[in-house]
Order: structure tokens, then C-alpha cells, then sequence
């Protein structure tokens, strides 16, 4: 079924059957969101375990995301050429991989392994995603597909913590990996059940004609400005989601005073808040016209609700509240930034331009903490706040940059 069959036939698809494509590629999403975080969270059990430095530890991330990026950027060509469904399945498998190395490491080296086999396993998923959702998904529900794979990508990273701490404490570390392995067994197995609802149309060229200049060769579509201000756009807006993921614990606890456990929850919070968000922002995705202004005004005002926090001029209490609410914010526009960059895409490249647009998510991840970690290292830390609001400015006019060049086109 192609994307132009859905269009002309939209209200005749079954909610039913949009609302299981939608449930099932959000399963999928959750989980690469749960990887993200399968080294993090143990840390500090790697640090008593290994006698391992901070340094050391970042090293392990700067290779997950570095693979990822590297990874994202390509998978999208393999998407294009041989369908979604069986990268799918392949990182899924990765993933087990990946916990089950992680349940029987012994050092760092095989910690570097654990990492650049999640890494890998985690480059798929967003060409994967949406080029599913842009061929099966019906086209006036779309804005409510890329609401739902958003919002499941934060319960996957609030899932994890839970997950962890709670059979760590339980059953060991080592064998909560196990069970995470178990689990990701259980997702490919619904999916492989399910497969027939994943399945996508590929392009096919012929060589010849492309020799001959009578078609478009793959990598034309890197010549458009438009995918590149779309990557500019991913890659800004990723630097501030770093710097709360990273640093505001011990931005609060420094400039506030509160404790550990409440800058934690601030964190979590955020993270729910940004889900709510983009629920909400489904609704505004699939009724607004000019999807560049959307992102442009809710990237702003969580603009400007950081740059408040970052002040110093909000009391403890009312920084923890103010910065859940730039989650929200930032979540409303997550819908609309979906369908901003499918606007934007060439026909039959969905999973080289989501490849290559989700891998600057991986570059903004990979070298944020490493720039306001400079910040961080001096006691710049409402600095650091208000460096990551500029940053988040500089998004929005990423994002209208490609609503004008995509109205161009």
C-alpha cells in the first residue's frame, strides 16, 4: 500500500486498523528509547564493580551515539532499498544481544562492546518508524501517529529507570539484564506475529537509467538545502534535551539546594510533561497548515521557560515546576517536527532523508555534553541553562528555515 493509495482513500481505512500500525511501530520506539539508557542508569554499579572513571563512563556514550549516528544515517539507504520490517527485526535482535553481553561483562572492554551494540541496534528505528507510518498510517491520522511515537518514545526512557531499579535491587544487576533480554524477545516475537501490518513498498530502480542520467542517483536527495536544515534543526534542538538529560540534576542541586531524589523526580517529571505535550500536540499537528510555525512557537516558549530557570531568579520550588512545563512546551511541537520533516522529503526517499535527519538527534546527543560541559566543569550552571535556551532558539529559525524552503519546493 503506498502513501498515495492512503491519501485518496484515507476515510475508508479502519481505525482499527491505523490505530494497531500506530500501537505496534510505538512499541518499537518505546523500546529503542528503553535502550538509550541500558548503560547509563548503571553507572555508578560500573564504577564500584570496574573501578572505572567519569570519563571512561562518557566514553562509553560518545560510542553508542556515534555508532548510532553513523548507523542512522546509512540504515535509512537499506530502508529505501529493502523495506522497513526486516531492519526492524534485525536491531531488536541486536538489542538482545546487547543485554545479554551486558549480564556477562567482566571489564570495560566489554562495556565498549555493550555500547556500540546498542548503538547499532538503536540506528534503525527512525527511518524504520516513520517510514511505516508515512506508508501504512492513513494521511488524516498521521499527526496522531507521529503524536503517538513521541509520546511512547518518553515512557520507553521513563520505563527504564523503573525497570532497573527495581529488579537490580531484586534479582542483581547482571540478571536484570537478562530480564531486559527477555523482554526484547517478547517485543520482536508481537512483531513478528504481527508482521504483516509493518510490511512497506520499496523503490525499485533501474541501475542503467541512473547511469544513463534518465533518473535520480540515491544520494541526490543530499543536494536538497531543505534536508539540511532539517538535520541543523534535529541537531540544536537535541543540544538542550542533552543538557537537561545530562546536567540539571546537579544544575538544581547547585543553585537550589534540592536534594537528589527531587531533582530526579524534576527530571522524570519533565520527561511526562513532554508527553503530555506531544499528545496534545497531535491534535494541533493534524489541523495546522504552516507545521514550521508551530515548532518555531512552542520551541520558544521553552526558550524562554529555561532561560527563566537559568536566571536564578525563581525560588527552588518554582524552578522545578517552570522547568517541567518546558517540557510540555518543547513536547507540543514534537508532533508538527514530524510532519515538518515529511513535508520536506522526496518522494520514494522517506528512509534516507529520516536517516539522515534523525542522525543529527545522535550528533546533538554525542557533542552537547562535551560543550556545556565546559560550562558545568567551571560552576556555570545557571550559564549553562541560559546557553541551552540560546541553543534552542537557534532551532527555531532551523525550523522556519525549512518551512520556507519546503514552500519553495
Amino acid at each position: 500500500m503506498t502513501t498515495t493509495t492512503l491519501d485518496s482513500t484515507a476515510s475508508a481505512v479502519p481505525l482499527r486498523q491505523d490505530a494497531s500500525i500506530i500501537g505496534l511501530v510505538g512499541l518499537a520506539h518505546a523500546s529503542s528509547h528503553f535502550g538509550h539508557l541500558l548503560l547509563p542508569l548503571l553507572f555508578p554499579v560500573f564504577m564500584k564493580e570496574f573501578g572505572l572513571s567519569y570519563s571512561e563512563l562518557g566514553l562509553l556514550m560518545t560510542t553508542f551515539f556515534v555508532v548510532s549516528g553513523v548507523g542512522q544515517a546509512c540504515a535509512g539507504f537499506v530502508v529505501d532499498r529493502l523495506g522497513a520490517r526486516p531492519l526492524l527485526f534485525v536491531a531488536l535482535g541486536i538489542f538482545i544481544a546487547a543485554c545479554v553481553c551486558a549480564s556477562l561483562v567482566t571489564g570495560y572492554a566489554g562495556l565498549i562492546l555493550v555500547a556500540a551494540l546498542a548503538g547499532l541496534g538503536n540506528a534503525t528505528f527512525h527511518p524504520v518508524d516513520f517510514t511505516i507510518l508515512n506508508q501504512r498510517v492513513s494521511a488524516p491520522r498521521l499527526g496522531y501517529a507521529f503524536s503517538a511515537h513521541g509520546l511512547t518514545g518518553n515512557l520507553g526512557w521513563a520505563a527504564a529507570p523503573v525497570f532497573f531499579a527495581g529488579l537490580g535491587a531484586t534479582i542483581g544487576w547482571r540478571n536484570a539484564y537478562v530480564a531486559a533480554a527477555v523482554m526484547y524477545t517478547a517485543i520482536l516475537a508481537l512483531l513478528v506475529f504481527n508482521r504483516d501490518k509493518l510490511s512497506t513498498q520499496v523503490a525499485h530502480r533501474d541501475p542503467h537509467a541512473v547511469a544513463k542520467g534518465h533518473a535520480e542517483h540515491d544520494m541526490a536527495f543530499m543536494k536538497l538545502p531543505v534536508v539540511w536544515w532539517c538535520f541543523g534543526f534535529f541537531l540544536l534542538s537535541t543540544m538542550t534535551l542533552a543538557v537537561v538529560q545530562s546536567f540539571a540534576v546537579s544544575i538544581l542541586k547547585a543553585m537550589h539546594g534540592i536534594s537528589f531524589e527531587a531533582a530526579t523526580y524534576t527530571i522524570t517529571a519533565y520527561m511526562l510533561c513532554g508527553a503530555v505535550g506531544m499528545f496534545v500536540g497531535g491534535f494541533v499537528a493534524t489541523r495546522a497548515i504552516h507545521s514550521d510555525r508551530v515548532v518555531a512557537v512552542s520551541m520558544t516558549a521553552g526558550a524562554i521557560l529555561l532561560a527563566l530557570c537559568g536566571t536564578g531568579m525563581l525560588g527552588a520550588q518554582a524552578t522545578m515546576v517552570v522547568l517541567a512545563i518546558t517540557g510540555f512546551a518543547i513536547g507540543i511541537g514534537g508532533p508538527s517536527r514530524d510532519m515538518m520533516i515529511k513535508k520536506a522529503t522526496p518522494k520514494g526517499a522517506t528512509g534516507r532523508v529520516y536517516g539522515l535527519v534523525y542522525s543529527g538527534l545522535d550528533t546533538g546527543f554525542a557533542i552537547s555534553p562535551i560543550v556545556f560541559g565546559v560550562f558545568m566543569d567551571r560552576g556555570w550552571y545557571g550559564a549553562t541553562l541560559l546557553g541551552a535556551a540560546l541553543v534552542l532558539l537557534l532551532s527555531v529559525g532551523a525550523a522556519l528555515g525549512v518551512g520556507v524552503r519546503t514552500g519553495r519546493a
